[in-house]
């Protein structure tokens, strides 16, 4: 649909901020690697600068120093315009035109970057579909005539809609109400993964950054990288109390929600076809839902219908404590990531 690539990687080099008057920089020399598709969250205390440093990204802020590339290319001194127009840009607040309709707020980026209008008309129809919003119901509406969170999906709607490689996110959801906001959480996890996009998030919910995160940067006061992991890394291998407090005392209960079924998925159970059945992106927290209703054992199936093996209790006490002991013995291969479970999504 555009001339873009569908993603990019972003790195950030000793990345700095430091405002007039203040004695200490807001954002402290981060380096930081992005790998091309990833969607990385940041999660902090409030104040400790995690929004300053995505916004500098984008330049929105322009860093005091450090260098901030884009597929390879030094992007901190061009033009902060054209920059912008190759990363999508979804905020709390929305930040729709209140005098514009819907399709209009849409395609307003790429009205910007001069596409034929057949083209931005059929794009607009497609980012709507995309994200749940009925083009003939919604497309002449106005701002003000949607809920909270039909006008978040508008936001990440033009946010997409010049295709982008880059999405920042500075806490999207967190307008909403509980029911809305994990909802949107779960549309965006299987819509991340069905476009690929690098994305950065903001969040300061830890739970939230489980759900979505291929990885996750714990940030300290002035953005410092206090442990930048895999959700599971995170959680089974926490690089010290401040990560500790973000974490939690409920580990296994945090794990039940990484691990899928269908990793720890045990041939040997011989769950009958009359048992209930999960599909294999199923959470271990999920699935121990359905044995808490008194089943005895699941039979966990993979996409093309095929059982690869059952789950019963002690199947699942097995697998997250085979997880927590190969997390303390420094592996590197855990057995599941958000990346799999918003795969799984794809087919719930």
């Amino acid at each position: 649909m555009s001339d873009m690539p569908a993603a990019l990687g972003i790195e950030l080099e000793d990345l700095t901020k430091i405002y007039a008057g203040s004695p200490e920089p807001a954002v402290d020399r981060v380096n930081m690697d992005i790998a091309a598709g990833d969607l990385v969250v940041f999660v902090g205390p409030s104040g400790c600068g995690k929004t300053t440093t995505m916004k500098m990204i984008n330049r929105l802020i322009e860093p005091s120093s450090g260098i901030i590339r884009l597929g390879g290319k030094d992007v901190t001194k061009g033009d902060p315009v054209q920059l912008r127009r190759q990363i999508g840009y979804v905020i709390q607040s929305i930040g729709l035109f209140p005098h514009m309709t819907i399709e209009a707020n849409i395609g307003e980026v790429p009205k910007m970057l001069g596409w034929p209008k057949g083209k931005l008309a059929a794009r607009v129809l497609e980012v709507m579909a995309i994200v749940g919003l009925d083009p003939d119901k919604f497309a002449k509406r106005y701002p003000r005539q949607l809920s909270g969170g039909q006008q978040q999906r508008v936001g990440v709607a033009r946010a997409l809609a010049a295709d982008p490689p880059v999405l920042l996110m500075d806490e999207p959801f967190g307008a909403t109400d509980p029911i809305t906001r994990l909802n949107m959480q779960r549309e965006f996890r299987k819509l991340q993964q069905d476009l690929g996009k690098t994305v950065i998030f903001v969040t300061h919910d830890f739970e939230e950054a489980l759900l979505l995160g291929d990885k996750i940067a714990v940030l300290g006061d002035r953005s410092k990288i206090v442990q930048y992991d895999t959700p599971l890394g995170l959680v089974g291998r926490p690089a010290d109390q401040h990560v500790s407090a973000f974490v939690g005392s409920s580990v296994h209960v945090r794990l039940l929600g990484l691990i899928t079924a269908g990793k720890v998925a045990d041939p040997s159970i011989a769950a009958g076809p009359e048992a209930p059945q999960v599909v294999a992106g199923t959470t271990l927290r999920d699935t121990l839902d359905v044995l808490l209703g008194g089943i005895a054992s699941v039979r966990v199936v993979g996409d093309d219908g095929k059982t690869v093996g059952g789950l019963d209790y002690a199947a699942v006490q097995r697998a997250v404590s085979g997880e927590l002991a190969e997390l303390a013995a420094g592996g590197t291969q855990p057995t599941g990531s958000a990346r799999s479970l918003r795969a799984a999504a794809a087919h719930r």
